[in-house]
């Protein structure tokens, strides 16, 4: 067994078999998986809000934790404004509302590359946060793990990651089990608090073990606190990003789902806050808020609070789902706007952006060596993006409204408007507050991101300029470039048959042709096209450019899967088995492909991928050449 089919059995073993991109509707979640792959990053939260919250009042001593109770229940008044503000959004983008599509539409693009910027922040942080949170969560009830955190992290992360390469159907039934049993633990520690205040505590809090104040309980404390309880919040937005994770009709699915996500995130929420107040929930020790109440109200001995601190765990590392659900997504579009290379809007047999989530990894993983395995700095840094997102998002619907009208416009325009400024607001009081605990570096990475979108925009500008073919070209001649490496040589009666794959119809397909026609009597052009092809387009070019001028025949195949690399080299073996066949034995079948050859910097990422994967796809059959045709360009 050849290197290429070993590969192949491995990755079939872990990804799976390919699906055609007609089975892309069956990858469509229902609404409970949905609400699992998108929603678990915003119900995790709720394991660390409340701790977040806390850790930042006992600054002010012990007497100032009695502001919890308060701040959490602004931050669930935020959590309502921004969900209806989202519920105006999925109306009018039902085909997904994210902050970049209607920053984009509304706001202008600029604004849509700081909302994505902040956005791609973002998930990059939730899911080394998550990973993060989720091993505290274990070595909370483990303390002998502790030295391990940042590996396990890290071991969860490639796990994530590895299910989401498998598809989304995949993800969507392996992940809505530990999400809602995670919920069904919760609600069991909130009902049975409650019971135990009813029954035997009495609704008189504990004293809280007596911390001296560093620091008066001012304003901007509490504030600083609010901002921090603001981390039950982030995710909320993923919903909007993901419409096209829901079966049809889609966009009422997600509004009902967004509508229902938000009523449990704030139950559990008020609940957590309120048992930690009433039981005097120490911030300072070595615990989380949910393992001292789990312990308290549940026993240690009790099997229900290893089964809490165990689906805490696995909801924590599911959040880090939520950016893999998203951040490839997100990816895509800004590929297919060219403001990234384009092979982030790839979409791999498995019908998932494969690329984005194998970036998205490798981004999680420095996030986590980088904090060492330890949440509050990575915390700091990722509210800003929250924020920023809520903020362009919100503020673009109102643009919208304003000139759209429409059926109740006004009232929508007034919720977007209420969202746009309160997040606004925290997004103001995040970035003075933490500024100096990190938040820094994001206001430094936002504007430092958004140029470099911009900067591969306009590189890819300038690339596809110079080698788009014009309406007003003249018929090309079948002469070889002179910006070619190969010399000019007549065709050989000799030379084995060629076959030129082509997986874009430019001046460097045309003058790869050219030179297989220079060389060989046996020519065949392949183009294997997908849904974003136009085949009518392709051939009336075709026939314009090379097809009257050298005779040479075009083959079109539509590709069944979303990669086309299977079907090109099915293609190849079926042209090579008739080729070989009325050759002469010593002649062999050279597969040729254009490789566009740049001066820029950024160039090497942003062209020429296709052609190293059709190379590594055919480089263990020995019966081919694989050739490249290298075109300059002086741009």
């Amino acid at each position: 067994m050849g290197f290429r089919q070993v590969r192949k059995s491995i990755s079939l073993s872990l990804v799976g078999s390919p699906l055609p991109t007609s089975a892309a509707h069956q990858e469509c979640l229902p609404n409970g998986q949905a609400m699992a792959v998108l929603s678990s990053d915003a119900l995790s939260s709720v394991a660390y809000a409340t701790d977040q919250t806390l850790a930042v009042l006992i600054l002010a001593g012990s007497a100032a934790l009695s502001w919890s109770l308060p701040i959490t229940l602004a931050v669930i008044a935020l959590v309502a404004i921004v969900v209806l503000s989202y519920q105006q959004t999925l109306h009018a983008y039902p085909d997904g509302g994210g902050c970049y599509i209607v920053a984009r539409a509304n706001l202008g693009i600029t604004t849509g590359l700081v909302g994505a910027a902040a956005l791609l922040i973002d998930y990059s942080l939730t899911a080394g946060v998550s990973l993060m949170a989720g091993t505290q969560a274990l070595t909370s009830y483990l303390p002998a793990l502790l030295p391990w955190q940042v590996p396990i992290a890290l071991v969860l992360l490639v796990f994530v990651g590895w299910i989401n390469l498998r598809g989304m159907s995949e993800s969507g039934r392996l992940f809505s089990l530990p999400v809602f049993a995670f919920i069904a633990m919760v609600a069991l520690l909130v009902g049975f608090g409650l019971v135990d205040l009813v029954l035997r505590h009495g609704f008189v809090p504990e004293p809280t073990p007596p911390v001296q104040a560093i620091a008066p309980l001012s304003l901007f404390l509490v504030l600083r606190a609010f901002s921090s309880g603001c981390s039950a919040m982030t995710g909320i937005e993923a919903i909007a990003n993901g419409v096209q994770v829901f079966r049809d009709p889609a966009a009422a699915n997600a509004r009902a789902t967004m509508a229902v996500m938000g009523l449990i995130l704030s139950l559990m929420f008020l609940g957590i806050s309120l048992l930690a107040w009433m039981y005097g929930v120490d911030p300072s020790s070595n615990q989380t808020t949910m393992a001292i109440l789990g312990e308290r109200i549940f026993g240690a001995s009790n099997p229900l609070y290893p089964a809490l601190q165990l689906f805490t765990l696995l909801i924590l590392m599911l959040a880090a789902n939520t950016a893999f659900a998203d951040f490839p997504r997100l990816g895509a579009m800004l590929a297919s706007d060219s403001h990234l290379p384009r092979l982030m809007a790839f979409r791999g047999d498995r019908l998932v952006f494969q690329n984005g989530i194998l970036v998205l990894i490798a981004l999680a993983g420095l996030i986590i060596v980088f904090c060492k395995g330890d949440t509050t700095m990575a915390i700091n840094l990722y509210a800003v993006g929250v924020f920023l997102a809520f903020t362009i998002s919100q503020s673009g619907m109102v643009l919208y409204w304003l000139r759209q009208r429409g059926s109740a416009w006004r009232w929508r325009a007034l919720m977007n408007g209420f969202g746009a400024l309160f997040t606004g607001l925290v997004l103001a009081v995040v970035v003075f507050s933490k500024f100096s605990s990190g938040a820094w570096l994001v206001v430094l990475l936002i504007p430092s991101l958004v140029w470099i979108l911009a900067l591969i925009k306009k590189r890819y500008g300038r690339l596809q300029h110079a080698l788009d073919l014009d309406e007003s070209d003249e018929v090309i001649e079948p002469v070889l470039p002179l910006n070619s490496e190969v010399s000019i040589t007549p065709a050989d009666p000799g030379q084995g048959p060629i076959v030129v794959c082509l997986e874009a119809f430019d001046r460097a397909a045309i003058a790869a042709v050219r030179h297989a026609c220079s060389m060989s009597r046996q020519v065949s052009v392949l183009f294997v096209y997908s849904s974003h092809h136009n085949p009518q387009r392709i051939r009336e070019l075709w026939d314009r450019q090379i097809g009257q001028s050298l005779g040479v025949a075009l083959t079109l195949k539509e590709s069944p899967y979303a990669s086309f690399i299977d079907p090109l080299v099915e293609m190849v073996h079926a042209i090579e088995r008739g080729a070989i066949e009325g050759s002469q034995p010593e002649q062999r079948l050279t597969v040729l492909m254009p490789e566009v050859i740049s001066t820029g910097w950024l160039d090497g990422l942003l062209l020429n991928q296709s052609v190293d994967l059709v190379s590594a796809a055919l480089r263990d059959q020995g019966s081919r050449i694989f050739s490249r045709y290298r075109y300059y360009l002086q741009v």
